[in-house]
């Protein structure tokens, strides 16, 4: 669960944030990380006392729940995720996607095609671990070995990913929910019954018809609202506390959970399905973590929230300890003062609605991020700020959530099956963290194996005591998010394996070099003016689309670029290092290739920023290769024959950053780092490389000075000639069939299920916003 702020990334060094900068980054923390979790008190007790186990004169009931409850906050959210999980982040960043991005780059299980050596060279990409220990090695040894390993950990992420869209899915239905069923004490039953529905409903399309606007034009109110309700909820807590029992806090000892499972047996285990809601929205602590800092996340948690709840929690279980009259039915809003319940709430209608926006605005950030790495078919990402990074809005997932939203709001009608679903997706996500985190302690922390499999079994088992509970319900709610899970895991699988075979067919059946070089006027093959980008996910060869366009239009333009965008196991790519650019043959040819790349929480440039960059670099590029190519520029440390590229007839690529200042005579260390690049043609082979870092230095005569800018000049004047005559996106138009003798299987996943996805969801040249007035299109037909 994550929502973009745009002073995210200048705040991770917590050892650096002065203690006003962390407590002012723990208040803006209240309104993105704890809006779900500080809403939970509305429903855990009546979720859990809905059918399985009842209330007594006894208390044993109300008071072994409130020690679950205290313990299972303590144990998960506190000791698990701020102590433990919280560590394990990924240049500060969290959440599915962080885990596995660590795991991929210290263990060779990545299914991402087109990997590059180069990409190890990244500065987001270090490995600053002490050295693995023997049985880590052997852990790593086994994994990499063994490829279904590899799809069982995609799939494993895949399906924690599915479950957080399940909980973005059920947050906000069963919060909002909550928050209405407190008009039940101020209206008649009949008027309730017939009202509550329809003003749930009412603010759900009022939620989701504002998400166009974009989180920032309503976000500077959201920590004063979850700030407010957590000093309610323990105000409320301490009244409750002193008022009614002030005896209630002897229910925290441990004992009380084995008398009230000693009591109740098998309802008492099913009614964990309930209590399990109090620690919902713990997960969105590490998946927001890029946006704050691990500080600011612990001390908001530790000394605000944390407190809140447990006050929250015992406040509750102190008045209903002393209520055990059958006319007042267990919920939050039972022990609220008569004369403070309308205020009470608006605030928690306010606060849901606060909870609710940050579920689905981290739903559009994981969907995006699934896309980027091709595991989800392309739909519309709208960047809704241009200030705050990475606040996204994806209406196609909008308005589904919407209705679906609707459907479970109308179709469950009470709070029960509601948090049976909750709970189950809730569990699901906990249970794929803590498998995860495992591995990178074992993997990326290099501690002993025993180390991850006693946090394994400790935290394991808690969650799997709780998914039980929840799974044992599967007809009364929690088969929805299981249903939801399985049919997204399927269209993400579907899709991401199409994508990678779609990937290997291109590299087997790419166009050598010296195919394009024959080219020429004696062919019939004419240059025409402007600059023809020809997208295609391979780093080197020639595309198979490009000779297809070729063969059916004997033109191509003056200047030619081969652009792949690619997806990189990393958060965030600075963007001195996004762009590889090299040259596709020889100079006179005007052809150059440019590898464009981004982690996978990176924002995508609109085009024509996308255009004018990368425009920008290739004259960067230009003015580079001529320094370098006529020995201008001597490097240190230089060894060009064993960092060439894996293929002879391409020239290397540079990483090209801002453009150095080129003088006469003079040290400069440019942004600009050439170096070999090494392409990883197939997806399981890997080349290992020691990246170079260089340092350039010019020595420039007045005769090769002039002879050399002469002709660069003539090159850059070319470069922006074409750009003036326009620019053409060249981009494949494909179809997808199973080979012949293909198993069932695929054939139905390839046939059917990817090209129907395909033909409904946005095409690249949405994907890449490419006017449609500059695009050509290439059909292509993929037999897989």
């Amino acid at each position: 669960m994550t929502m973009d702020l745009g002073c995210g990334n200048c705040w991770r060094d917590s050892k650096k944030d002065s203690w006003r900068t962390t407590l002012l980054l723990a208040y803006q923390s209240l309104g993105v990380v704890y809006g779900d979790l500080s809403i939970s008190p509305l429903y855990v007790y009546k979720s859990t006392f809905a059918e399985d186990i009842h209330h007594s004169e006894t208390n044993e009931e109300i008071f072994g729940v409130l020690s679950f409850v205290f313990w299972t906050l303590t144990l998960v959210p506190l000791f698990k995720y701020v102590f433990i999980v919280l560590r394990a982040d990924d240049n500060g960043e969290g959440g599915t996607f962080a885990l596995y991005s660590l795991i991929c780059r210290h263990a060779k299980v990545s299914h991402l095609p087109n990997r590059q050596v180069a990409d190890e060279a990244l500065s987001t990409y270090k490995l600053e671990h002490p050295p693995p220990t023997k049985n880590s090695s052997r852990v790593k040894m086994v994994l990499e070995n063994h490829k279904s390993l590899h799809t069982a950990l995609l799939i494993l992420v895949l399906l924690g990913t599915c479950m957080v869209i399940g909980d973005g899915l059920l947050t906000p239905a069963i919060s909002v929910f909550s928050a209405v069923s407190g008009l039940e004490l101020s209206m008649s039953k009949d008027h309730h019954q017939y009202a509550m529905i329809p003003i749930t409903c009412f603010i759900l399309v009022c939620l989701f018809a504002l998400q166009h606007y974009g989180t920032h034009r309503v976000g500077f109110c959201f920590a004063p609202i979850v700030l407010t309700w957590l000093l309610c909820i323990s105000g409320l807590g301490l009244y409750n506390i002193f008022h009614w029992n002030p005896h209630v806090y002897q229910a925290l000892s441990p004992t009380y959970m084995i008398r009230f499972l000693k009591k109740t047996r098998k309802g008492g285990w099913m009614s964990l399905g309930g209590i399990l809601l109090c620690i919902t929205g713990s997960e969105a602590m590490f998946a927001d973590l890029g946006h704050f800092s691990y500080a600011a996340i612990q001390i908001a948690f530790t000394f605000l929230v944390y407190p809140a709840l447990i006050l929250a929690y015992m406040g509750q279980a102190a008045f209903l300890s002393k209520h055990h009259h059958t006319i007042h039915k267990i919920g939050f809003y039972v022990s609220v003062p008569e004369s403070v319940r309308w205020p009470v709430l608006i605030v928690a209608i306010l606060a849901s609605v606060v909870g609710s926006q940050a579920i689905i605005s981290g739903t559009f950030s994981i969907i995006n991020q699934s896309q980027s790495l091709g595991c989800f078919p392309r739909v519309k990402v709208v960047h809704t700020s241009e200030k705050i990074h990475g606040q996204i809005y994806i209406p196609e997932i909008n308005w589904m959530l919407m209705i679906l939203c609707i459907a479970v709001t109308i179709g469950f009608r009470d709070i029960k099956h509601m948090g049976n679903a909750s709970g189950l997706a809730v569990m699901a996500v906990m249970l794929v963290t803590t498998c995860l985190t495992s591995l990178v302690i074992i993997l990326c922390w290099h501690k002993p194996p025993l180390a991850a499999l006693c946090f394994l079994l400790f935290f394991g088992s808690i969650e799997l005591l709780y998914f039980s509970a929840s799974l044992i319900k599967f007809l009364e709610g929690a088969w929805l998010p299981i249903l939801l899970a399985l049919f997204l895991v399927t269209i993400m699988f579907v899709w991401h394996y199409a994508t990678v075979k779609k990937y290997e067919y291109d590299l087997h059946n790419k166009v050598s070099l010296e195919w394009l070089l024959a080219l020429g006027p004696s062919l019939g093959i004419a240059r025409v003016p402007g600059i023809g980008l020809v997208f295609t996910d391979l780093t080197s060869g020639i595309p198979a689309n490009f000779s297809r366009f070729v063969t059916n239009l004997p033109a191509f333009h003056r200047i030619l670029v081969f652009v792949c965008i690619k997806s990189v196991p990393v958060p965030f790519v600075p963007p001195a290092e996004r762009y590889l650019v090299g040259r596709v043959g020889p100079t006179t040819h005007r052809s150059y290739r440019c590898i464009v790349r981004y982690g996978y929480r990176d924002v995508h440039q609109d085009i024509d920023s996308f255009e004018s960059e990368l425009i920008a670099r290739l004259a960067d590029f230009i003015c580079y290769d001529w320094y370098k190519t006529n020995g201008i520029i001597n490097t240190c440390n230089d060894d060009d024959s064993s960092r060439s590229v894996a293929s002879s007839s391409e020239c290397r690529l540079a990483v090209i950053g801002t453009v150095p200042a080129f003088g006469i005579e003079g040290n400069v260390e440019p942004a600009s780092v050439s170096v070999g690049v090494p392409t990883v043609d197939s997806v399981t082979d890997v080349i290992e490389v020691e990246p170079v870092e260089r340092r350039v230095r010019f020595a420039i005569d007045d005769e090769c000075r002039t002879e050399m800018r002469s002709e660069m000049e003539e090159e850059l004047q070319d470069l922006y000639e074409a750009q003036q005559a326009g620019t053409a996106f060249i981009l494949g138009h494909s179809h997808v069939k199973a080979k012949q003798g293909s198993s069932l299987l695929k054939r139905v996943a390839i046939d059917l299920g990817y090209n129907f996805l395909r033909r409904n969801c946005r095409g690249a040249d949405v994907a890449l916003k490419v006017p449609p007035a500059s695009l050509l299109e290439v059909g292509m037909v993929y037999i897989v």
